[in-house]
């Protein structure tokens, strides 16, 4: 999993080519928006690169990233 100068895990359009490159990102597509270098693998809340680092916040990535997992879950 790539992580940020923090320690925080890097996720959809923070992860650059070289990062997918290095984590050997095998699928023709980006990833989502809460991806991580793992396909199908999502980060939410305070473990997430740019997060504000809210309860609010993460409940709110949380809901968003079940959607993704239905869209992974549909490839």
């Amino acid at each position: 999993m790539v992580l940020d100068s923090k320690g925080f895990i890097k996720t959809g359009s923070d992860l650059s080519p070289d990062d997918l490159t290095a984590a050997r990102w095998p699928l023709p597509r980006s990833p989502h928006l809460l991806e991580t270098s793992l396909p199908g693998v999502f980060a939410v809340g305070d473990a997430r690169g740019g997060n504000v680092k809210r309860v609010a916040s993460a409940v709110g990535e949380g809901s968003i990233a079940v959607s993704f997992v239905h869209q992974v879950l549909h490839e």
